[in-house]
C-alpha cells in the first residue's frame, strides 16, 4: 500500500488544481467584464473561459462522485446524493 498523505506533503504541494484553474477564470471574467478588449481578443478570453469552466465543472463532478463513494454503506451499496440533508444524517450518526 502506498505511504499517507502528510499534512506537510500537502501545504508543499501548491494550490490544488481546481483552485488554480477557478482563479484563472475568475480573471479571465474580470477582463471580460471590463469591456477595454479588442472583439478578437474578447472571443479567444471568452473561449478559453468556456474550457476552463469545463475544467471546473469536471473536477467538480470527480469530487461528487468521490464523496459519493465515500457514502457507500455495508454490503448493500447505497449511493446517496451529496445535500444538506445527508450531511446532517452524517453529522447526527455517532462515529
Amino acid at each position: 500500500m502506498g505511504a499517507a498523505l502528510q499534512s506537510d506533503d500537502i501545504a508543499s504541494a501548491g494550490p490544488p488544481a481546481f483552485e488554480q484553474t477557478l482563479a484563472r477564470l475568475e480573471a479571465l471574467v474580470a477582463q471580460l467584464e471590463s469591456g477595454d478588449l479588442p472583439l478578437d481578443e474578447a472571443l479567444r478570453t471568452f473561449e478559453l473561459g468556456v474550457g476552463l469552466s469545463r475544467e471546473c465543472q469536471l473536477a467538480l463532478t470527480a469530487a461528487q462522485q468521490k464523496v459519493q463513494l465515500l457514502l457507500l454503506r455495508g454490503d448493500s451499496a447505497v449511493i446517496e446524493e451529496f445535500d444538506s440533508a445527508s450531511v446532517e444524517r452524517l453529522s447526527a450518526t455517532p462515529g
